[in-house]
């Protein structure tokens, strides 16, 4: 793509971001608002029976991490975030969409919907076979009437607008989804989830144009990136947080909201060694200090980060409600 070429992509992005906005629905635009994001929010082995109940404790508006395994001997897609599967592991229906059910019955009688939408489901897909991705599919079209939605065009770099629901589903960056989410569907058809911009990672200290050149797509409207392309060492081994790293954060985070994308970044911890083995967290995503953690929180905020994913909700629930935490 050209630079005239990016530049009148970009202006119709921005054009379609605020068509048909209503008084209030700016929550959806990038860098509007920043969000807990639940990391692993589902039973995991022994640990984490009580996540998604203790994510929802944390407040409105959030977003929730799905991972989703399929099970071949059931036929079904479960919650779960490596095999062998037991055949305990719980479905999203029941465990994500009925547990919200009496909170976006709630937010539709509501008439101020300038908080939607309430919850972000993020799909994090540890299989990907058809019937894994179909059935995904099938879920979300019973659940339709919640749900944010875009028109599909004919043109798939045009942006068309958002019909801003109560629920926002947000998946990966593979082409399988792509084909399920969006190739196989109509023009005319709406779109019901949105998949992250492919993205290339291996010089973690390159240029945000390099990471992430494209921009938002009618489909890819997401940036869903590892901590360390702003701290090359990882959240295990870095040391104390710098200006030029909050510089790096901050171009980066200018990048994606230029091009029309949602920031995220996964996962940031703050436990100590006994919390972290207690809980079951994984230790690469974990600066074993709080204080190192919430000064990473805090920066997010004032870059503009939209999801902060970490393990810890009520933690980073509370700091976004402290007057001055960012922004």
């Amino acid at each position: 793509m050209n630079s005239s070429s990016k530049l009148a992509a970009t202006l119709g992005l921005l054009l379609a971001l605020g068509a048909g906005e209503t008084a209030g629905q700016t929550a959806i635009r990038p860098g509007s608002r920043s969000l807990m994001d639940a990391h692993n929010c589902y039973p995991y082995g022994e640990w984490w029976t009580d996540r998604i109940d203790r994510a929802l404790a944390a407040g409105l508006p959030l977003a929730i991490e799905q991972d989703l395994y399929w099970d071949p001997v059931r036929s079904r897609s479960v919650l779960a975030h490596q095999s062998p599967l037991t055949g305990e592991e719980p479905g999203m229906e029941t465990y994500f969409f009925e547990r919200i059910r009496p909170l976006v019955e709630a937010a539709l009688k509501n008439p101020d919907h300038s908080q939607w939408p309430i919850v972000t489901l993020n799909l994090d897909f540890k299989t990907e076979q058809p019937e894994q991705l179909h059935s995904v599919w099938n879920l979300l079209t019973k659940y339709r009437a919640w749900l944010t939605a875009s028109l599909k065009g004919s043109d798939p770099g045009r942006v068309e607008p958002l019909k801003v629901g109560p629920v926002l589903v947000l998946t990966g960056e593979s082409d399988a989804q792509q084909k399920v989410f969006y190739d196989d569907l109509a023009s005319g058809e709406h779109l019901l989830a949105f998949g992250a911009v492919h993205t290339h990672n291996a010089d973690r200290k390159a240029a945000p144009a390099v990471i992430a050149p494209q921009p938002a797509s009618n489909y890819r409207r997401w940036w869903n990136s590892p901590w360390f392309i702003v701290e090359a060492e990882g959240q295990e081994r870095a040391g104390q947080w710098t200006h030029d790293a909050a510089e790096r954060l901050h171009g980066i985070v200018r990048h994606a909201h230029a091009n029309g994308l949602w920031m995220r970044f996964y996962t940031l911890d703050g436990a100590t060694q006994q919390e972290r083995s207690t809980n079951g967290w994984f230790r690469t995503y974990n600066f074993l200090s709080m204080d190192a953690v919430r000064e990473r929180w805090r920066e997010m905020v004032k870059a503009g980060v939209d999801y902060i994913a970490t393990d810890q909700y009520g933690e980073l629930a509370a700091m976004l409600r402290e007057p001055g935490s960012g922004r």
